[in-house]
C-alpha cells in the first residue's frame, strides 16, 4: 500500500528547513561572542590578571545573581522596577499619543504647541531631575514623572510623523466615504502610521528604562537601580554587575517582543532586510 503524499508539502519541506537552520545557526552566532567574552574573563579572573574586587568573574556574578534569588530580594527589586517603569511609560505615551494625533492633524495646533515641546525636548533629562524632584519630592511620583518625559517624545515625534505620512489621497478617499474623524482615525490613520507607531514605542520603552535608572539612583528605597547604588556603597562590586545584568536583560527582552510585534503587524511592507 502506498502512501501518497501532497506534493505542495513536499514542496515547502526543503525551504522550511532551510529557514530553521538559518534562524538556528543566527542564533548560535549571535551567542559565540558572549560566550568567548565570558570565558576568558573568567580565566582572566581565575589567573589573577584582573582584581576580582574591581571586576568580579562570572562565577561570583552567578553567586550573587543565586543569594539574591534565594533570598527573594531580587524579584522584589524587579517587581518595583517594573511597576515604575510601566506607570510612566503609560502616562507619558498616552499624553504623547493623544498631543501627536492632535498636532498631526490640525496645522493650527502644531503651530501652537509643538514649538514648546520641541524646546522641552532638548533639554536634557538629567537636567530636569533635580527639578522634578523638589517639586514632588523623594516619592513614587517625582520617579514615574521623570520615566514619562523620558518616554513622552518619541511617541510623540512619531505618532504626528506617521500621520503626516499618510497618503493624501487616502484622505480624500475617506471623505469620499464619510468617514467620521474616529473610523478615520481607526481605519487609515493607524494602520498606515503603524510603522511609526512602533518605533516610537521601541524607542520609548528604552529610553523609559534609562529613566528609570536615573529615578531609582536618586532617593529610592527599592529597585533595581537602589540594588546598584547601595550595593556599590557596600563595596558589593558583584551585585552592582547583578543589577546591571538585569537592566540589560529586561531591556532587551521588551525590545524584542516589540520587534517581533513589528514583523508580525508589518508583514504587508516589502522593505530591505538586509
Amino acid at each position: 500500500m502506498s502512501v501518497r503524499t501532497d506534493p505542495q508539502v513536499s514542496a515547502r519541506k526543503p525551504g522550511f528547513r532551510m529557514k530553521r537552520n538559518g534562524k538556528v545557526t543566527d542564533v548560535l552566532l549571535g551567542a559565540a561572542f558572549p560566550v568567548i567574552l565570558v570565558v576568558i574573563w573568567q580565566t582572566a579572573g581565575f589567573l589573577g590578571i584582573i582584581d576580582s574586587f574591581f571586576l568580579p568573574t562570572p562565577w561570583e556574578i552567578a553567586n550573587g545573581f543565586y543569594s539574591l534569588i534565594v533570598s527573594g530580594e531580587l524579584f522584589q527589586h524587579l517587581s518595583v522596577s517594573l511597576r515604575r517603569a510601566a506607570a510612566g511609560f503609560l502616562s507619558g505615551g498616552v499624553a504623547a499619543f493623544l498631543l501627536g494625533v492632535w498636532t498631526g492633524f490640525s496645522r493650527k495646533s502644531e503651530d501652537f504647541i509643538d514649538p514648546t515641546l520641541q524646546i522641552i525636548r532638548i533639554v536634557p533629562g538629567l537636567a530636569l531631575a533635580p527639578l522634578i524632584i523638589l517639586w514632588f519630592g523623594f516619592g513614587e511620583t517625582s520617579k514615574i514623572v521623570i520615566i514619562a518625559i523620558g518616554s513622552f517624545f518619541p511617541i510623540y515625534i512619531n505618532t504626528f510623523l506617521g500621520i503626516r505620512s499618510v497618503e493624501n489621497k487616502l484622505y480624500e478617499v475617506s471623505r469620499v466615504l464619510q468617514f467620521s474623524r474616529y473610523r478615520r482615525l481607526i481605519k487609515l490613520v493607524v494602520p498606515s502610521s503603524l510603522p511609526h507607531l512602533l518605533l516610537g514605542v521601541r524607542l520609548s520603552l528604552a529610553i523609559a528604562w534609562l529613566s528609570l535608572i536615573v529615578a531609582e539612583l536618586v532617593g529610592a528605597s527599592a529597585g533595581v537601580g537602589s540594588l546598584i547604588l547601595s550595593s556599590a556603597q557596600h563595596g558589593r562590586t558583584d551585585l552592582v554587575f547583578v543589577g546591571v545584568i538585569i537592566f540589560a536583560i529586561v531591556g532587551k527582552l521588551v525590545d524584542s517582543f516589540i520587534k517581533l510585534l513589528e514583523q508580525r503587524w508589518l508583514k504587508w511592507r516589502d522593505s530591505y532586510q538586509g
